[in-house]
């Protein structure tokens, strides 16, 4: 018998005869405290988000690309890095090519091995979509996936994030609920709710040591 196969009948064996408890979880606490008017989410997510040295711009959809194209100019930075592979990327380089926008458009196409040097050092932003937004908490979830790796939000110094209005949830027990993550989860969902900072350092407060020194977000009025 296997060492693996000894303890699970020993975990077995100490379970005879016992009742499993019965299932006490009163969702009004992590709910009812946490609940806010439709039109009271983006408020309260943006002041949350903007309080912690997050930008937020609250657009209609259509106006994103240009916006972009924006925020580039006035940082004066010269790439982006997207996602070939999603509608958001695809719609951007349909505008960059109408506009004739002049920072670089670097996809996101090859394994990381194969330009490890020019992710990690060359590439000034990024843009990526996201899964949803928490108004208790001023976040944004984001759901990485083989077309937008972690890393696209982990390694540029700028991030730009666009965030549907529809899709911002209460609390993160109503995410879980409308999107039904009991059914399967990532290996990978992230929270994010402002720019990396740290004041391990002497008490002084830094941005950018483990992530984007700076964090955009577009909401988009998609209803």
């Amino acid at each position: 018998m296997s060492a693996r196969s000894n303890i699970l009948n020993k975990l077995r064996a100490g379970l005879a005869g016992t009742t499993p408890r019965p299932d006490e979880f009163n969702e009004e606490l992590v709910t009812r405290p946490w609940q806010y008017a439709p039109a009271d989410r983006i408020t309260r997510l943006r002041s949350l988000m903007e309080a912690v040295h997050t930008e937020v711009h609250q657009l209609a959809s259509a106006e994103w690309p240009a916006r972009v194209q924006e925020l580039l100019a006035t940082r004066g930075l010269n790439n982006l890095l997207y996602a070939p592979g999603t509608d958001h990327g695809k719609r951007l380089v349909e505008h960059w090519q109408q506009a004739g926008a002049g920072p670089q458009l670097i996809a996101y196409d090859r394994p990381v091995e194969e330009w490890k040097e020019e992710l990690f050092w060359q590439v000034e932003a990024s843009l990526t979509g996201t899964a949803g937004g928490i108004a208790a908490t001023g976040s944004l979830v984001l759901w990485p996936d083989r077309h937008e790796p972690r890393l696209m939000s982990l390694l540029p110094p700028l991030h730009i994030a666009l965030l549907k209005a529809s899709e911002v949830e209460d609390n993160l027990y109503s995410m879980m609920q409308a999107r039904d993550w009991s059914a399967g989860l990532p290996t990978n969902l992230l929270l994010i709710s402002g720019p990396s900072k740290t004041a391990d350092i002497e008490q002084v407060l830094a941005y950018g040591a483990h992530g984007p020194k700076e964090l955009v977000v577009l909401i988009l009025d998609d209803q």
